[in-house]
């Protein structure tokens, strides 16, 4: 389905697999329908760095279905139904990074986000190098940079930050440490 207004399909419309507490198929429904009535999904999450190894960060959209406007330290989405976490990783870091021919994004874990207020999802979280010049997708991406570590670190307290890409830094940060 397409929105008339911009030419483009309404994400409201995408079909997700809908999965329970142990990442089983349950079902599919809309994401819109599954963003309103609270049904667990899954994701994937993507920490994308450059040839210097700078960490890619940007804010999303104003226009965004969950968490506009705030600030990522990761590119990635929803799964869609029938797709592979590993397929959802490269099609969505391709994307919204506006790249082709990105290498497969190497998978790192999989864990449960649960805020207990109706946002659960089934994530996996993969890592790629991106060597590419980007072009941010302009619905996805409203602003983006290439940033150090110590950069990320100051401004994990002065920006707004989506709680979900909060939740797997730290949890990445753990992984790594162990």
């Amino acid at each position: 389905m397409t929105d008339s207004a911009a030419g483009q399909a309404d994400p409201r419309e995408e079909i997700l697999t809908i999965v329970d507490e142990h990442d089983e198929i349950v079902g599919e429904a809309p994401r819109g329908e599954a963003y309103a009535r609270g049904l667990r999904h899954r994701c994937v999450f993507i920490e994308v760095r450059d040839a210097q190894g700078r960490l890619f960060v940007h804010r999303r959209t104003p226009t965004k279905l969950v968490f506009p406007s705030r600030y990522d330290m990761f590119v990635g989405g929803v799964v869609g139904a029938g797709e592979s976490y590993d397929d959802a990783a490269l099609r969505e870091a391709q994307e919204e990074l506006g790249v082709q021919g990105l290498p497969r994004p190497t998978p790192l874990f999989k864990f449960l986000y649960d805020d207990g207020a109706g946002h659960s999802w089934w994530s996996f979280l993969y890592e790629v190098r991106c060597e590419l010049p980007v072009d941010p997708q302009v619905e996805e991406v409203a602003w983006h940079g290439f940033v150090t570590d110590d950069e990320l670190e100051r401004r994990l307290g002065e920006w707004e930050w989506v709680p979900d890409g909060l939740d797997a830094h730290h949890r990445l940060r753990a992984f790594r440490a162990a």
